[in-house]
């Protein structure tokens, strides 16, 4: 380990220069010497609440000072923080209160009509045996009788230390959630050690300067890909401006008066902030913008930021590994700057493909599942050694349940999540190579293909959303794919739809690609 690794190792480089900003939260600017206090009495108050070394503590907040001095604190006694997303209901709040054990609860009075005590009440008590109090924001009781409720101290203005540091490296630290399955989403365990690592190779990777670089936080702190962005930021030193949740009008607002230079998100939050504004080049300070694509268009929205002067990157991450694992290179061509994956941030990173098929290693330019070994990587899932071992090689590369390919010039290309991805033919095809070609056909505004079986033989099926006031025929799209096409890439059926289905997660809304999948097979049945 490298020293300087730990987050608190870098709260307390970061202290070394007093008076300098960390973050900026609705206008109020703390500097690094507030934060560190704060980070120090949210320590104290884990502490006077009981809680100690490898304890639990959930965290059910927006982005605030509290989520991010509640972590610092928690590393310094060896707390363990279970990030809880604030769209969660009471089946998901129940799930994570169970599956990390944890013996408090900290947790949201209210936001913008979510009613956090609403939703606690729906769930049985049973749920979480572990769970011993809440402690809600800005209120010293509250109607729930189940369990004691304290008040959040004012980490800010207190002035208390823990009486006891209990640090760990290696021990797990935070917990984030991953994809869902039938019994509910798996905890990702990291250390301060993983996040601090990571934090310092995204500094680094991404050139991040103190005195030009301003980042705008508007992914939420309870996944990956809000939490390491920020991290990285502060360990270089620069200002973060964080937005509770996003809002694309206060995003703009922003962008412009406090003239940022990095920022990360989905595709849908860039293009509705580029939806406000006339003005040719809006952000004229604006350095690297990072994005998941998460929706249909992508590729021409990026088109479009960069005619407008924000040069879009693609980002390759996962819980298990981290966000900003990989960013598209600056000095790439456009095409594959945009596009996910990129060169990994730690000079540490190793990534390899293999191949479905044989289960050997694949060569550059071949598709296969990605393999990673990084300092970002994960220690496993909480409580949960099976899951681990099943999503982990024998020389301790993670499986990442996606499909990609090796450029050969240390860069890879993300293509499709491997049950998105189809064998046709033989062949492994990603949808979105036959999305962009029907997204450039005459009256197409957007499109989804997804594997079928028919007459026990995998096809693909299409859905389109039409542009407005066309009407495009499906007999008419077919022909004029199977012009540019192989035969085994075209359609069986292409179906027209006014909207996808989509689920909101904490990076974004996505498509439902399994939820298209059942209506092609209802429909062709």
């Amino acid at each position: 380990m490298a020293t300087g690794d730990r987050l608190t190792e870098i709260l307390d480089a970061r202290g070394k220069a007093p008076g300098a900003a960390a973050f900026v939260f609705d206008g109020l600017r703390v500097d690094v010497a507030d934060f560190a206090r704060a980070a120090d009495t949210a320590a104290a108050f884990l502490e006077a609440q009981g809680l100690r070394k490898g304890d639990c503590c959930a965290v059910w907040l927006v982005n605030r000072l509290e989520w991010l001095a509640l972590l610092f604190g928690a590393a310094k006694i060896g707390v363990v923080i279970a990030a809880v997303n604030t769209r969660y209901r009471s089946a998901d709040l129940a799930h994570i209160l169970a599956k990390s054990g944890a013996r408090m609860l900290v947790m949201e009075p209210g936001f913008r009509g979510i009613d956090f005590p609403a939703i606690l009440r729906e769930m049985a008590a049973s749920a979480a045996p572990r769970l011993e109090k809440l402690c809600v924001l800005g209120a010293a009781q509250g109607d729930e009788t189940r369990w004691p409720t304290v008040a959040c101290p004012d980490f800010l203005n207190g002035g208390a230390r823990p009486a006891t540091l209990s640090e760990d490296a290696h021990a797990p630290l935070l917990l984030f959630t991953t994809s869902g399955t039938t019994r509910g989403p798996k905890l990702v365990a990291h250390s301060q050690t993983t996040l601090g690592r990571h934090a310092r190779d995204i500094a680094r990777a991404l050139a991040i300067d103190p005195a030009r670089d301003r980042l705008l936080a508007m992914l939420p702190f309870c996944g990956t890909f809000g939490m390491v962005n920020v991290l990285g930021a502060f360990a270089a030193g620069a200002p973060v401006h964080v937005m509770d949740t996003f809002d694309a009008k206060p995003a703009l607002d922003i962008l412009q008066r406090e003239r940022i230079t990095l920022g990360f998100g989905s595709d849908e939050m860039f293009r509705r902030i580029l939806s406000l504004t006339d003005e040719p080049k809006p952000f004229p300070h604006a350095r690297l913008f990072g994005f998941a694509a998460f929706q249909p268009g992508w590729r021409e929205l990026a088109a479009q930021a960069g005619r407008r002067g924000m040069a879009l990157h693609g980002l390759y991450g996962s819980s298990e590994v981290q966000a900003l694992f990989s960013v598209g290179p600056s000095d790439a061509p456009f095409e594959q700057r945009i596009e996910g994956g990129g060169r990994p941030v730690s000079p540490q990173a190793r990534v390899r493909v293999r191949d479905l098929e044989t289960g050997e290693l694949a060569a550059p330019g071949v598709s296969g599942e990605i393999e990673i070994d990084a300092p970002s990587r994960f220690l496993g899932y909480y409580g949960d050694p099976a899951a681990t071992a099943a999503a982990t090689t024998r020389d301790n590369f993670f499986r990442t349940g996606d499909i990609g390919h090796l450029r050969g010039d240390g860069t890879f290309v993300y293509e499709t999540r491997a049950g998105d991805a189809m064998r046709l033919a033989g062949f492994l095809v990603g949808p979105g190579e036959i999305e962009d070609e029907l997204k450039s056909l005459d009256g197409v505004a957007d499109a989804q293909v997804v594997a079928v079986e028919i007459a026990g033989q995998a096809r693909c099926a299409a859905f389109v959303i039409p542009r407005a006031g066309a009407q495009p025929a499906e007999e008419t799209l077919i022909a004029a794919l199977r012009a540019r096409l192989a035969g085994y890439k075209i359609p069986a059926r292409i179906f027209f739809i006014d909207a996808f289905p989509v689920t909101e997660s904490a990076n974004g809304v996505k498509i439902q690609r399994t939820k298209l999948r059942d209506m092609a097979m209802a429909r062709i049945a």
